[in-house]
């Protein structure tokens, strides 16, 4: 582990793009930079990488580690989502791999201090993007200023949770008293609202509230749909994508997706099961439990 993340499915993911010499490789979710490392450990100048992220303080981190380094890179500040602007911008019209590791970093959830994490009492805002910008949504409006209704259903459709209209309900009953502005403060109301067997489970009982409000934040699932369809646009032929999942929703629109492409004749899945860690990765990086690589190639 480097720059304070390990970067999943490592080798699984690069091994199965079969990137080549000569071939543009596109991260779309860059973070600190492990997985494009790998690329330029293994091809040098031979494979020219793109590196795309929201967070500068990402950004930071993998220019730092690609300083000493042979490598053909650029890193951009953006969502993948745009990544068809992003290339004509940098007047690129086909690439011959893209990456997408969707989800958080390590970084994001133990150092950025904005509330992404329920272990530590931060400020409630859960944007990718580092500053927000005055027309983005914080998660600090979605708790302080949504109806009951629409957080009753980002919570029970984005975090899956049973409790979701009790959680809903006593967001909005707290808010009236004073605004949520902390982290701990919304897991204290969660608390109250659910039963005290919830408490106790495995999973932390505020983890699928903390997820639905992050997904709704930045319109991940939305962005997803997006990236994969435009990125998929901008792959040559015989060009192969790969994308690295953590919860159900992401790969179920990722399956649904690759399959589309497969049955309309314009791709080749890779993976027929999505690829999932091996044991001695698990063992040492908690948060590949829940990961699964799928990988496509265009025809």
């Amino acid at each position: 582990m480097e720059y304070g993340h390990s970067s999943v499915l490592l080798h699984n993911s690069i091994d199965g793009l079969a990137i080549q010499p000569g071939d543009i490789y596109v991260d779309g979710t860059l973070g600190s930079g492990g997985h494009a490392e790998e690329v330029a450990k293994r091809f040098g100048k031979t494979v020219r990488i793109i590196g795309i992220d929201m967070d500068t303080e990402a950004l930071a981190r993998a220019t730092s580690r690609f300083q000493k380094m042979e490598a053909d890179a650029a890193f951009v500040q953006g969502n993948f989502r745009n990544i068809d602007t992003i290339l004509d911008t940098l007047g690129i019209q086909k690439v011959h791999r893209i990456l997408l590791d969707i989800g958080l970093s390590s970084n994001q959830l133990d150092e950025s201090g904005r509330g992404f994490s329920f272990r530590f009492d931060e400020p409630l805002r859960m944007t990718f993007a580092k500053e927000a910008g005055e027309d983005d949504t914080t998660a600090e409006d979605v708790v302080n200023t949504w109806q009951e209704d629409t957080l009753q259903t980002i919570i029970r459709g984005f975090g899956e949770d049973r409790y979701a209209n009790k959680i809903a309900h006593a967001i909005v009953y707290a808010r009236a008293i004073e605004p949520i502005k902390t982290t701990h403060q919304l897991v204290a109301i969660i608390k109250s609202a659910v039963p005290v067997k919830y408490t106790k489970g495995k999973i932390h009982f505020a983890t699928r509230t903390f997820q639905a409000i992050r997904i709704a934040v930045n319109q991940e699932l939305k962005a997803l749909e997006e990236g994969i369809e435009k990125g998929f646009e901008r792959l040559a032929p015989g060009g192969r994508m790969a994308v690295i999942s953590f919860h159900s929703l992401e790969d179920r629109i990722v399956k649904n997706f690759f399959r589309s492409k497969a049955h309309e004749d314009l791709a080749n899945l890779i993976t027929k099961k999505p690829i999932t860690a091996a044991q001695d990765e698990l063992s040492g990086n908690r948060r590949a439990r829940s990961a699964k690589l799928r990988i496509i190639e265009k025809i």
